[in-house]
């Protein structure tokens, strides 16, 4: 960490330079030679990236930034906020601390936190970071955490881990063995020290290959921020042994929608009909939860093939997702292709069709955009069918 950048000069340097261009600046001779090019670059790519998804830390005077790769992996606050509701009590360690995020938001919910990181100099970065927000109640430590949660010696009411993929899994399939640190190899050692476990693990992660590897799990939460699944939280209690209830959370500009429902729950079978008046489209958190008849027997709609995901009514409802009124619905033949669809605009959704929207719209000389959505899909009888549609939400 060099605490040269916050030369004031410096600091209004990045400040003016906000979503410039990093290779034409590179070009540029350094005006201030005292530090590194590179550094005051870094500095600037990562704060323009943080504008958006770390607002408290862009408009916070003295922050530095760790390398661009940190800024793109770490939470956001809205999803760090969504995490600080989970947890509760006097004390917490992070297992993985990173850029800190998520630590800040935790501290306002917990008395103690402590914030563990291998790499010596991204530890005292956001060690000097805490200092400027003002986060007095976050310990940092620097090293191995095992070696941290072993020395410390105590009982903490949570114990949080972001394990990282190592980079010899690529390819693999995502397992939570394959990440630093191993957690199902550490699960019994971290109960030693706290009854509650939280986990943070990227989508790609299979919920059910994750539940092969984990244990005492209560709940699990799917994060979406504007309908992009960005991560799973494994929700551990000691020696919980009862239902498993997923949550699906989708954080919005203006609101959150939430649904959740009880894994391997024996619940109703869901109806299924023809198109109605109206089309829903579930959210993305839903749609990686796979708790799709739970959503028609919750709702009470009516889903249009088993497979197909969307859901239909003839009354108009709140629904977390995209909803969109039918203004007609026609058979997938050349004949009605040609009527309703050949050489128009329109955005294209496919849902259990065989050809994708690329080669729908090429084949059916459809431009991308304009106020009409077509859903190619597949009904209760088996027919390829297209959902002409205006959008509601």
């Amino acid at each position: 960490m060099d605490l040269n950048l916050l030369n004031s000069e410096i600091q209004e340097f990045i400040k003016k330079n906000i979503g410039a261009s990093i290779s034409k600046l590179a070009l540029q001779k350094n005006p201030f030679p005292k530090v590194e090019w590179i550094s005051i670059l870094n500095q600037i790519e990562a704060k323009t990236k943080s504008k958006e998804k770390l607002p408290t830390w862009f408009s916070t005077k003295n922050i530095i930034y760790s390398a661009k790769i940190s800024i793109e992996q770490t939470s956001s606050e809205k999803t760090a906020l969504y995490k600080s509701t989970i947890v509760s009590g006097a004390s917490l360690i992070d297992l993985t601390g990173g850029f800190g995020v998520d630590d800040y938001y935790f501290s306002k919910k917990i008395k103690a936190v402590a914030h563990c990181e291998i790499n010596p100099d991204l530890s005292n970065l956001v060690k000097h970071n805490f200092e400027q927000l003002d986060a007095k109640n976050i310990t940092c430590y620097s090293g191995d955490s095992l070696a941290t949660l072993t020395s410390l010696n105590k009982k903490w009411d949570w114990i949080y881990i972001d394990p990282s993929r190592r980079n010899d899994a690529k390819g693999k399939v995502f397992m939570l063995k394959d990440c630093l640190p191993n957690v199902p190899e550490n699960i019994d050692f971290y109960f030693k020290n706290s009854d509650s476990i939280l986990i943070k693990t990227a989508p790609l992660l299979d919920i059910t290959a994750g539940l092969l590897e984990l244990k005492n799990v209560t709940n699990i939460h799917i994060i979406a921020l504007e309908n992009e699944v960005k991560e799973l939280l494994w929700e551990l209690h000691q020696e919980y042994e009862g239902p498993i209830t997923i949550k699906t959370v989708n954080i919005v500009k203006n609101k959150t929608e939430t649904f959740e429902f009880e894994l391997n729950e024996e619940s109703e079978l869901p109806h299924f009909s023809l198109p109605q008046k109206y089309l829903y489209e579930p959210n993305s958190a839903i749609m990686k939860s796979g708790g799709f008849d739970e959503v028609s027997t919750f709702f009470t709609i009516n889903k249009l093939h088993k497979f197909s995901h969307l859901y239909t009514s003839e009354g108009l409802i709140a629904f977390p997702g995209r909803i969109f009124e039918i203004v007609n619905a026609i058979p997938y033949n050349k004949t009605e292709m040609k009527i309703h669809l050949e050489d128009k605009q329109a955005n294209i959704t496919t849902r259990n069709f065989p050809d994708k929207a690329e080669s729908i719209r090429k084949k059916w000389k459809i431009k991308d955009g304009g106020n009409l959505y077509c859903f190619f899909t597949t009904d209760e009888n088996n027919q390829k069918i297209v959902l002409i549609c205006s959008k509601i939400k």
